[in-house]
């Protein structure tokens, strides 16, 4: 294994996604449903996360999730995962989720959270990050 050091680790950690919101992903308001929001949120973390420690990760804790922005139904969504912090055991990843109509180039934040995921070793004890 190479060693890389800790500024590349975050660096390459960093996952984006696109997806379409489609109308069976919206509430009744013909926007993003909050909860599938959230489980986009928390894929992405831990894709970021794992990529980063290339551990086994579990989401702990979710940090005050903004919902700055409704999502209407036929919209791009960018979902942005990146590491905020490192501890000795887990790590925080913030999450942006950046609305784009579909046909012009209007693009704006609409979502921000903070998801905490610990490492976890064969038998599921917290293990280093690092």
């Amino acid at each position: 294994m190479t060693s890389i050091s800790l500024e590349q680790r975050l660096k390459a950690a960093e996952t984006h996604v696109f997806k379409v919101v489609f109308p069976n992903t919206t509430n009744h308001y013909d926007t993003l449903f909050g909860g599938n929001a959230l489980q986009i949120m928390d894929e992405v973390a831990f894709i970021a996360a794992t990529r980063f420690s290339r551990k086994r990760m579990v989401t702990v804790s979710t940090s005050q999730i903004d919902f700055k922005k409704p999502i209407p139904a036929d919209t791009i969504i960018e979902v942005i995962g990146s590491i905020s912090r490192v501890g000795k055991t887990s790590v925080d990843v913030l999450v942006e989720i950046y609305k784009e109509e579909m046909y012009n180039y209007t693009r704006e934040k609409a979502i921000e959270g903070t998801f905490t995921f610990v490492a976890l070793d064969k038998n599921k004890k917290p293990t280093p990050v690092l």
